[in-house]
């Protein structure tokens, strides 16, 4: 029989009633974390267990507006554990007083999307992947954890750590490319920045990672669809970077829409319970994604919403976004012997560890403080870090002719394109800050850049959308009067994200048929490129002397773009995802398989894995990405060339920069296994470093290759190493390798 409540109280528990003012006794103190979570389970009623695992949403943010004018009584009851979309210190500490008015006061958990930035934007996560700056990541998801917490968030949904191959799929703006070992480096920054030194921090937000797993794998690029991947693809590609934001401390999965093996991610026992919290030992939670407990209705898995909950909560979801399954079906799923209530009280624990972990119970409101979020909300210094950031994000994709950098005495500037004068385009997909007052355009930041020494005339020239071309006339009569043609075109900003697969990557509307009227003037002409996946302009890659690939890059965008533009700053990105020339060769990525027919060149195309009317290669490969100045590689040294079983090897070069700039260049190492028991791909991005240095200087630059870079999953599944040859590749992208070696594995 249960304890009286007030009894067990003094007894029993440090949190459920002390959260609010009283005393916490020093036997209370001394519990260990889990003894404190254990002390509330046991004082819980199957309806307030279920209400832990509940989470709805408030103010419609993100995800389809629910109505539901119970909302507040729930809460209030205990059937509420967490809430998404609410935003504000004031608007959550309001919401945790209702959640303080339930029987146990157990505090209520908000979460976001904080995905690339709370009030200060910064560029959206593929555009920051671009820099293959870790510490620049890192600081870009800590100043938007600081802001989010300030604000009152315990929780963002970030990082997205899907590996994408198909950029038909809206959602790889959000997530970090389609390498695996990139993907996990910049998976460990994100968690480590959002989540700073230690949970609890009131500068820091849990991190989640996610989709889990396989969703950027969606067949067609098509969002929500049907994943089929083979296990070897499933661990060798799509897990790493999971398990990279695991071991970097992430509190918390969230699952995916899509299915996996004809099993719906949320209802996966294998992903779930045999990998996740199984193999992996995961003490975090999972929560599903918005509705998709009860989506496995919809899937055909699941009869009713009942089922869905039974299902999920048996494959190990702990935490239901929005689909009401758990709160209204879980008691009597229990009390009939349908769900072990072990298992309720095993996703419950994992939540209300999370809530003590982050001091809630001691004070529900500790992250909630509006002086706080007055003063490092939007602060000047965040803003300062958002346009480094934005910086290091621009990829320098042509520059013929040395177009670039721009004559800082230049005097007649032409700026032509929609997105000239754009602001709220550059605040990207999923952003919490949609204010336009927020965001500097392209035109602002070429006038606070150039000041009144130049006349900067900015033509619209046409839409992002339509077909009107009614605009030209005026854009190339601009262009005619200039000395530099700037053009800003690209895609809007809710063209690329969740729900915005597509099935046209062309540059939209009628923007290349306004590129080639401008080029036809003679005039110099740089190309802004703006988006939030890789796009098709063909056209324009060959035409256009210079192109600057600068996706969707925040608050800062325009000064950003104007310090690139102009050589303040050397631009030195890198692309994280393959760019194909045309939709019928994607999926296209970088670390292929050789097959039985590999073809050796675009002339030897017959009975060969090839096309017979368009080249393999892409328009730009993975890595690409040029400079201002040029660097030299040279004095490769591997410390032997035959490697014993345990044994690693160190790499060494020389990398010199060999222009009048400063600069600083990706140096990439690859490897390939030549002859193994599976077929591996022809190259494989294992180490990397980001190296700056100033003009005629050399450093030496080390790779050490352990026994683990060598490593891939045999016939059997296991994780091992094979004795054979291995050819070594360092170069400045997958397609532009400088020096090569090979080297053996002894047995």
């Amino acid at each position: 029989m249960r304890r009286p409540f007030c009894k067990a109280v003094a007894t029993a528990t440090v949190g459920a009633c002390l959260v609010v003012g009283s005393t916490t006794p020093l036997l209370a103190q001394r519990k260990t974390l889990e003894q404190k979570v254990d002390s509330v389970l046991q004082l819980m009623t199957l309806e307030e267990k279920a209400g832990q695992l509940n989470q709805y949403t408030g103010d419609a943010v993100t995800g389809p507006a629910v109505n539901d004018p119970t909302k507040l009584e729930q809460i209030r009851s205990g059937r509420v554990g967490s809430m998404l979309n609410i935003r504000g210190a004031q608007r959550t500490r309001e919401l945790q007083a209702e959640a303080l008015k339930s029987r146990l006061k157990i505090p209520l958990l908000f979460g976001l999307d904080v995905i690339h930035g709370y009030q200060t934007t910064f560029p959206i996560p593929l555009g920051e992947a671009a820099s293959w700056d870790m510490t620049a990541i890192r600081q870009s998801a800590h100043i938007a954890a600081v802001e989010a917490a300030a604000a009152g968030q315990h929780w963002t949904f970030a990082p997205m750590v899907d590996i994408a191959r198909d950029p038909r799929w809206g959602r790889v703006m959000e997530g970090a490319g389609e390498d695996p070992y990139l993907g996990s480096q910049i998976a460990r920054a994100r968690v480590l920045g959002f989540q700073g030194e230690k949970i609890g921090a009131t500068d820091a937000v849990l991190a989640c990672a996610k989709h889990f797993a396989g969703y950027g794998a969606a067949q067609a690029g098509r969002d929500y669809h049907t994943v089929d991947l083979s296990r070897r693809l499933l661990w060798e590609v799509y897990l790493p970077p999971f398990k990279a934001a695991l071991d970097a401390g992430a509190a918390t999965f969230m699952n995916a829409f899509n299915e996996l093996d004809g099993i719906p991610s949320t209802g996966n026992r294998y992903l779930q319970r045999d990998i996740l919290k199984g193999q992996w030992k995961f003490q975090g939670f999972v929560v599903s994604d918005w509705g998709s407990i009860g989506e496995m209705v919809n899937h055909g898995f699941a009869k009713d919403n009942a089922d869905a909950g039974r299902l999920a909560l048996l494959a190990g979801s702990d935490m239901d976004m929005e689909s009401r399954s758990y709160v209204n079906s879980l008691p009597a799923l229990v009390k009939s012997g349908q769900v072990p209530e072990e298992l309720v009280n095993d996703a419950v624990r994992r939540i209300l560890r999370k809530k003590f972990e982050l001091g809630l119970f001691q004070n529900p409101n500790r992250f909630s403080d509006v002086a706080r979020e007055k003063k490092l909300v939007g602060a000047p210094e965040h803003r300062q870090i958002a346009r480094d950031v934005a910086r290091k994000s621009i990829v320098l994709l042509k520059n013929e002719g040395n177009v670039l950098p721009l004559d800082k005495k230049t005097k007649r500037i032409a700026l032509i394109g929609p997105l000239g004068s754009s602001k709220l385009n550059h605040a990207g997909f999923w952003a919490v800050n949609y204010d336009s007052t927020g965001y500097v355009s392209v035109l602002e930041g070429l006038q606070n850049k150039f000041g009144k020494q130049a006349n900067i005339q900015y033509a619209r020239g046409c839409g992002i959308k339509g077909e009107s071309q009614a605009g030209f006339a005026e854009a190339v009569k601009t262009a005619q009067d200039a000395d530099v043609v700037v053009m800003a075109v690209g895609e809007a900003y809710d063209m690329s994200g969740e729900a915005k697969s597509r099935t046209d990557i062309g540059l939209p509307g009628q923007q290349e048929a306004l590129i080639k009227a401008v080029v036809a003037t003679g005039k110099p002409v740089v190309v802004l490129m703006m988006a939030g996946r890789p796009l098709t302009f063909n056209w324009t890659a060959e035409h256009a002397p210079a192109i600057l690939y600068t996706w969707w890059l925040g608050s800062e965008a325009g000064n950003a773009i104007a310090d690139v533009l102009t050589g303040d700053y050397n631009p030195a990105g890198k692309l994280p995802m393959t760019f194909p020339r045309s939709l019928g060769q994607v999926p296209i990525f970088y670390a292929a398989k050789n097959t039985g027919r590999p073809s050796s060149g675009d002339k030897d195309v017959l009975y060969k894995s090839a096309y017979i009317d368009q080249t393999n290669r892409p328009q730009y490969a993975f890595g690409h990405g040029l400079s201002y100045t040029k660097f030299t590689y040279g004095n490769l040294k591997l410390s032997t060339t035959q490697l014993g079983a345990g044994q690693s090897l160190t790499v060494s070069c020389t990398l010199t920069n060999a222009g009048k700039t400063a600069g600083e260049e990706v140096v990439q190492l690859y490897l390939r296994d030549l002859v193994a028991s599976v077929t591996r791909p022809i190259m494989e991005l294992k180490d990397f470093q980001k190296v700056q240095l100033k003009p005629g200087e050399t450093k030496t630059l080390t790779f050490t290759i352990t026994s683990d870079k060598l490593s891939f999953y045999n016939q059997d599944m296991q994780w091992t190493t094979e004795p054979g040859e291995f050819r070594l590749m360092l170069g400045s992208a997958s397609d532009d390798i400088r020096l090569d070696s090979k080297f053996e594995l002894l047995k």
